[in-house]
């Protein structure tokens, strides 16, 4: 009688506990890991879910395997070295060079550049990464190394 009753009460929470590590396995499946952002050139294709507009050379951003990062804000290129820390993403002291633009070229650099140096939300799907910051949103799309 006791082993039945045992049994009863740690059933349910042995297929509870099983739940919830199903659970924590879905999320990590689908948090972004370097893999799948490392070694890319990912070229921006949208602002805010918006098509960008471009009339020289896109924005980009190049990742090595080891992150090391680089790329066109829109006007000036920049370099750095990211970091991907649960699934966000960031290029901590990031440098860029000084040309001066104007318009909608430098508005665009600004975005970019302020979203690459703070945390956002890195996911992938297919052959798109979106980077949402706090303020923006930069959606990438894969391309071949240059």
């Amino acid at each position: 009688m006791k082993k039945r009753f045992l049994a009863a009460l740690v059933l349910p929470m042995m297929l509870a506990a099983c739940a919830s590590n199903d659970s924590n396995n879905e999320q990590a499946q689908t948090m972004t890991n370097q893999t799948d952002i490392a070694a890319q050139n990912w070229v921006l294709t949208k602002i805010d879910n918006q098509a960008i507009s471009t009339e020289a050379v896109a924005p980009n951003l190049m990742l090595s395997e080891d992150l090391n990062a680089n790329g066109n804000a829109g006007c000036n290129r920049f370099f750095g070295q990211a970091e991907l820390k649960d699934g966000n993403l960031r290029i901590e002291k990031m440098g860029l060079t000084m040309m001066a633009c104007q318009g909608p070229g430098m508005e665009m650099e600004t975005v970019v550049s302020k979203t690459l140096m703070d945390w956002s939300a890195a996911s992938v799907s297919g052959d798109e990464l979106t980077l949402k910051g706090q303020a923006h949103s930069l959606t990438f799309t894969r391309a071949d190394a240059e």
